[in-house]
């Protein structure tokens, strides 16, 4: 009984909407429906309702499988906070976000049906691997090259001697993480020992079913900025804007659940940082835990990937805005640190805080 009074009041608020719309096309009920499948509450598809009317949008349900008329939604919706100053109002971003939420699963969902393989001829040539031998160990490995009968790989290696080990005849586990798609992993055996461009390598079976592991859980994008790096101090609140300039480094990529940067000396994996930069000018601050590490003893430069701890969800917005393309064109990356300084010591001093960063 409930469920049923429930369906026929989103009903009749669906109908009074469609009553009232000016849209001379369109199906409006077919838009409640789906957005209610979206997981959008009646409150949000009000607001939906009207985004979707000042775009413009002929047919409403159409946003919801439809990765330009979304981004077209919420365009309109950043715009319309950027202009309104309403960046600070909780209701306003909780909207937001679930707005970005769902954008980001169809815009993740179009990008990994372009991007899954199917089968080991479809492994790119420079492909890193790990080659898994049972009851031996781990090994590093890479993709010489591709044929359309087998696949050569280097000789894999790891920190024990592995040059005596001969390899014909046994079988291995492959893994491998596809940049911007996921992991894989799939079963063959080594068939020859060979020297593929001029280096010793193996042949090995070709499988045409590939176990598809761990996806991505964002979407990241090339990002390069100047940025300021801090030690966690675990008992601060990590989130803490920080007003005196710590270590600078240069931010490679950025994306809602963490980034990559590059500094000088060389970082340890599970180590607390946190970046601090600005976006649309506005201070940002990503604690977060360095995941893995690049470094290169000849520049004395490491490549430093870090998973952020769970973010506030204006910074997680503004982010994502950046993510997305949806921030104007940013004036301030030719400007010195002092820009970024200026900036997080108004937003401090605003709020009322101070506190202390690692000095260069």
């Amino acid at each position: 009984m409930i469920p049923f009074i429930v369906l026929l009041f989103f009903c009749l608020v669906a109908a009074i909407f469609l009553t009232q719309s000016r849209a001379k096309s369109g199906n409006w009920i077919q838009f409640f429906a789906k957005g209610k499948e979206a997981g959008f509450s009646i409150k949000d598809m009000e607001q939906l309702r009207k985004l979707v009317f000042n775009c413009e949008i002929k047919d409403p349900a159409a946003i919801f499988k439809s990765q330009k008329q979304f981004e077209t939604i919420i365009r309109s919706m950043v715009n319309s906070v950027r202009l309104s100053g309403e960046r600070s109002d909780p209701v306003t971003q909780q909207f937001l976000s679930k707005l970005f939420d769902y954008f980001k699963k169809i815009e993740m969902e179009a990008a990994e049906n372009k991007t899954r393989i199917n089968n080991s001829r479809q492994i790119s040539e420079g492909q890193v691997l790990r080659v898994l031998v049972a009851g031996t160990g781990v090994y590093k490995s890479e993709v010489v090259k591709n044929f359309g009968n087998y696949l050569t790989i280097s000789r894999p290696v790891n920190s024990k001697n592995s040059a005596s080990m001969q390899w014909h005849g046994i079988k291995i586990s492959v893994y491998f993480w596809r940049e911007d798609d996921a992991g894989y992993v799939f079963d063959t055996e080594v068939t020859d020992e060979v020297f593929s461009k001029g280096i010793s390598s193996l042949k090995v079976e070709h499988n045409d079913s590939l176990f598809r592991t761990q996806k991505r859980k964002s979407l990241r994008v090339k990002f390069y900025k100047p940025a300021f790096l801090y030690i966690v101090d675990e008992g601060d609140n990590p989130h803490r804007l920080e007003k005196s300039p710590g270590l600078r480094c240069m931010l490679e990529d950025i994306s809602d659940t963490g980034c990559a940067f590059k500094v000088n000396g060389q970082a340890t994996v599970g180590l607390r940082l946190k970046v601090q930069f600005s976006l649309d000018r506005v201070p940002v601050c990503m604690p977060a835990t360095v995941r893995s590490v690049e470094y290169s003893q000849d520049t004395n430069v490491s490549l430093v990937r870090m998973e952020a701890d769970p973010l506030p969800i204006g910074t997680r917005n503004n982010i994502l805005c950046e993510v997305f393309d949806m921030l104007p064109e940013d004036d301030d990356d030719e400007l010195p640190f002092r820009v970024l300084e200026d900036e997080t010591n108004a937003a401090v001093n605003q709020d009322g805080q101070n506190g202390s960063g690692v000095q260069e």
